[in-house]
């Protein structure tokens, strides 16, 4: 899941919290998705999510925490925080330096804007697009970074990212059950963007990844 988010403290690339592989996620029909199948998309994300946490090889778990890991601990898919958003362009955005938990800064632009409403709340969400030249950076892919009132209860005080694939029209699907948490949630040597403010939803998302509670050796 391209997670946009930036691998170790030397060269990270923009997705699940820091290194690896760019995760992508079709646009769902708005028309053809039956709320059994999209439940079972979700379940097949967060799936997708616990395998790489298991695999040593991927895992962004320090070695202390890996022998028991069993799963992370996501709220149950809720279709209601699946979201068709109004997306505008921002042709005019320059780059700018997104500032990171360490002195690394990453390099981003502008790319849209995402209106929706949730009960009747309007909200509007900034979509950044890495510009820094990494090989995948010419990849079609969105970062949503954002913060709700669920941080500092039951997800991490930080905030949480969701990847997007850029939309061909002008509405975008945003399903907040695939939110996840930057990669130094789990190990501080990772060095993630912090989520602008101005990504602030002001209601709690109960929906995605929660914040993590590592099970130690015995």
């Amino acid at each position: 899941m391209r997670i946009r988010i930036l691998g170790s403290a030397l060269f990270l690339i923009f997705f699940f919290g820091c290194k690896g592989e760019k995760r992508y996620h079709d646009e769902v029909s708005k028309t053809l998705s039956s709320s059994s199948e999209v439940v079972t998309e979700i379940q097949t994300f967060h799936e997708h999510l616990n395998e790489e946490f298991r695999d040593p090889e991927r895992s962004p778990l320090p070695d202390r925490y890996k022998k028991n890991f069993l799963a992370l601990d996501f709220y149950d898919p809720d279709t209601s925080f699946r979201v068709w958003a109004k997306f505008t362009r921002t042709p005019e955005a320059v780059p700018f330096f997104m500032p990171t938990t360490t002195t690394r800064v990453s390099t981003e632009v502008l790319y849209g804007l995402a209106e929706f409403k949730f009960d009747s709340i309007q909200v509007q969400l900034e979509l950044y697009k890495n510009v820094a030249g990494e090989p995948d950076s010419a990849k079609k892919d969105l970062f949503l970074p954002f913060l709700d009132q669920t941080n500092g209860e039951s997800t991490y005080s930080g905030g949480r990212y969701i990847d997007l694939p850029i939309p061909e029209t002008d509405s975008i699907l945003i399903d907040f059950n695939k939110a996840y948490n930057p990669y130094c949630v789990y190990n501080k040597k990772y060095s993630c963007p912090i989520v602008p403010t101005v990504n602030t939803i002001p209601i709690a998302i109960e929906a995605g990844v929660k914040d993590f509670i590592p099970t130690k050796k015995p």
